[in-house]
């Protein structure tokens, strides 16, 4: 159809079905298949996914999106940008890749190297893999996966437009290594980066590519404002090579940059229209003069809710009656790498709960037919979607008022412990009776096999509940004697009943769906399930109080009951999008209020209240933060500050650079925080130094997410460096973060040599004031 609008996916998930991926990589790791296999299976993952696509009707198929591990470590990797303590280990170029994700040990080798450093990927639970770079680094297109899953495809019969991040965006994502200069940034190595990426674009049109999609949602932030004369360098040398670029932005509203976007050599540009849909107006005022094509992202890549395909062509209708059908086209907001891959496997939702949801697979379709709506023709797609959309507005107006009521009834008071810190510790010491740099770990322990099987057949009724709960028993049994022999000094019962750290939560509480297959990655091969929020939140028994009654019951040493936080919950579910965030985090905090209460009058004395995800979410905007902090910080007190001074109350962060925010997580007055600090450099502690925090922390002195057993020695020497930014009294010793997806070998060899650096420190770490 001549000036027909055209549709487009930006990104599509990479597990596969029956999470084929997931299988391929961690049996490659295990030994247990090749590397050719490996990659057979690989290519046969990029098959699917692009019959998927184009069998859905849409005009614009990604390529050059799939990962082993993670896409930005892919850039990394394909620019050759392999920093020497790996290149030095001798491995294979795949094994070397792995290694920089996940680090690498063989001691019969002599091989050990620790792991690049991980993030998250804007204010998704999404990590990408930063690698170091220095002024030094040298770039150069080692391996071209663009040019070869293009040329994949294309033998398929299919055109893709081939994906990469945006040259600017890499760049501000990578880490500068430790021993750069103070005032290098990795953007000033844009100039040595540019030929690369004209050097791919050649070879991509000289392999008949029609256009390529230049990932840069860093122009979402308020830094990439001032970045407008890098942004003309970078696409004016791109621009020379001639072939058509579509820019894309996601994740937040592009604002200011707008300006200077306006005036770049591309093609088409993309804007996120679902989680900004009032910036539409503004950048249709902007390019209306020029020929930019504007790429609407209407349907969402982040939430799982089917798309009101109705409002969305009015938005579309507009900017066709300004720009004219030729350009306008119709995308999703992002990648759907954030959301599961089809409804298609979800035999035990209801017909009511299938009718409201869309996984990638069916967003696909949805961007076809809105596609195909604003081009004149009504899919039965697009007439059914009137009727689902109602169906769920009538779920939404049906609310639980004693829920509504009771976050209306909300006061200050409630938001407050009884007295401050000083008072709180001093109760605390003496309940708890801990030693100066006492040892504990941040919650989960190993997920071996016996406790999968064990949960699946309780699932599947092949177990009755006093033979699962015996089974669980046993387990934390194990997990408490493990740490009484190790010597750990505050104990955890290590969470075997716990499928997940969300979905365990979500499946005890009121107000949530769950799918049986709708698994999203979060990292390499791991995958989380998200629960879905569906109606209003609340708890109508204790969740976790008989586990971790059980395990105070078999030591007397202390035992840390264990909860999520409201605000991480929340921000690893699927929210409702008919009430705000806020609503939902305080109906989640008054439901985890009631299990913190609960846990303390059963005699738990320290309560872990995890609120990893509460910089993740962290709005894009500065002029943002404001309100989500506010309601953020007061969701967690809300729901840790019904106990009395004596119970400790903990919290953990993870990948979180808290110096814009400290006094929000001041103002969130835990009495222990732990964070993630092994792959760090000292900058996150010197924050805490900085602004004088007074309440205990532990920085986590070993980087969980590898399989390497740190040294004795290397721990210490991070607990010497610790102690020069942070009161020694103040000190906890921790690991990064959850020992769940780690084996028992190397976590019991972990914990061994983390006591004894914590022992070596008591008696060579003097107090001090740093």
């Amino acid at each position: 159809m001549a000036g027909a609008i055209k549709s487009a996916i930006l990104g599509y998930p990479r597990v596969g079905t029956n999470r084929a991926a997931k299988k391929a990589i961690e049996g490659y790791w295990a030994g247990k298949i090749s590397e050719q296999e490996l990659q057979d299976a690989a290519k046969a993952i990029r098959k699917e996914r692009w019959e998927s696509i184009k069998n859905a009707g849409v005009d614009y198929i990604p390529s050059g999106d799939w990962t082993l591990y993670d896409s930005l470590l892919d850039h990394s990797f394909n620019f050759n940008v392999v920093p020497e303590r790996f290149v030095k280990q001798g491995l294979s170029p795949l094994d070397t890749y792995f290694a920089m994700g996940r680090g690498r040990q063989d001691r019969e080798k002599g091989i050990d190297v620790a792991a690049n450093e991980m993030g998250k990927f804007f204010d998704s639970n999404y990590h990408i893999v930063k690698v170091d770079h220095s002024p030094n680094t040298e770039f150069k297109l080692a391996r071209n996966q663009w040019l070869d899953e293009y040329k994949e495809a294309k033998d398929l019969g299919i055109e893709t437009r081939p994906v990469a991040f945006g040259p600017i965006t890499y760049l501000a994502l990578v880490r500068k290594s430790r021993d750069a200069p103070a005032d290098f940034k990795p953007l000033d190595l844009l100039d040595k980066l540019i030929p690369v990426y004209v050097e791919l674009l050649k070879s991509l049109k000289e392999a008949g590519a029609k256009e390529v999609q230049l990932d840069e949602p860093i122009l979402v932030t308020d830094a990439a404002e001032q970045w407008g004369d890098l942004y003309k360098k970078a696409y004016s040398a791109l621009a020379e090579v001639g072939l058509p670029i579509t820019l894309t932005t996601a994740y937040g509203r592009v604002g200011k940059s707008i300006d200077f976007i306006n005036d770049l050599p591309i093609s088409a540009f993309h804007i996120d229209v679902n989680r900004e849909p009032g910036q539409v107006d503004e950048v249709i005022s902007k390019i209306k003069d020029s020929k930019i094509i504007l790429e609407l992202g209407l349907i969402s890549g982040r939430n799982i809710w089917k798309n009101d395909l109705k409002a969305s062509k009015e938005i579309a209708d507009k900017a066709v009656s300004e720009l004219g059908a030729d350009r306008v086209r119709i995308s999703t907001s992002s990648s759907l790498l954030h959301t599961p891959l089809t409804l298609k496997v979800e035999t035990k939702l209801t017909p009511e709960q299938v009718s409201w949801l869309s996984f990638a697979d069916e967003k696909c379709a949805e961007v076809a037919a809105l596609a195909a709506a604003l081009n004149g023709e009504e899919t039965e797609i697009y007439k059914q979607n009137g009727k689902d959309i109602e169906s769920r507005r009538e779920f939404e107006r049906k609310s639980d008022p004693a829920v509504r009521d009771r976050v209306a009834a909300i006061k200050e008071e409630d938001l407050k412990r009884k007295n401050p810190f000083p008072v709180r510790r001093e109760a605390q010491q003496k309940k708890l009776n801990l030693p100066k740099f006492p040892t504990t770990t941040i919650g989960s322990f190993p997920q071996t096999k016996e406790i999968r099987v064990a949960r699946a057949k309780f699932g599947k009724g092949d177990l009755t509940k006093e033979q699962y709960e015996t089974a669980m028993e046993n387990e934390i049994k194990n997990v408490v004697d493990i740490q009484e022999r190790l010597d750990l000094d505050l104990l955890v019962h290590g969470e075997p009943e716990r499928n997940d750290m969300v979905q365990y939560f979500g499946e005890q509480l009121n107000g949530f769906i769950f799918t049986q297959l709708g698994w999203v990655q979060s990292y390499g091969s791991r995958y989380v399930r998200p629960p879905i929020v569906v109606s209003d939140v609340s708890r109508p028994e204790p969740m976790t109080v008989r586990w971790s009654s059980y395990a105070q019951s078999v030591s007397k040493k202390p035992m840390k009951g264990m909860l999520t936080g409201p605000v991480t919950i929340l921000n690893w579910s699927f929210p409702r999008a008919d009430i705000s965030k806020e609503v939902q985090a305080k109906q989640l905090a008054l439901a985890l209020r009631d299990e913190v209460v609960d846990l303390a009058n059963a005699g738990i004395s320290a309560i872990q209240v995890d609120e990893p995800a509460i910089r993740e979410g962290l709005p894009l905007r500065k002029e943002d933060w404001d309100n989500y902090l506010k309601w953020a910080v007061d969701s967690f007190r809300l729901s840790t500050s019904g106990v009395e001074d004596e119970t400790q109350i903990h919290s953990h962060f993870c990948y979180s650079d808290f110096g814009d925010i400290f006094p929000h997580i001041q103002r969130l007055d835990a009495d222990v925080i732990s964070i993630e600090a092994s792959k760090a450099d000292l900058k996150l502690l010197q924050t805490f130094a900085e602004h004088g925090y007074s309440n205990e922390i532990g920085p986590g002195v070993y980087d969980i997410h590898s399989p390497r057993v740190p040294s004795q020695q290397e721990i210490q020497d991070r607990l010497v460096e610790f102690a020069k930014v942070i009161n020694p009294d103040l000190l906890v010793v921790n690991p990064d973060c959850g020992l769940k997806t780690r084996a028992w070998k190397e976590t019991e060899e972990s914990l061994t040599n983390l006591v004894a650096a914590a022992k070596w420190a008591r008696e060579n770490i003097k107090a001090q004031t740093p």
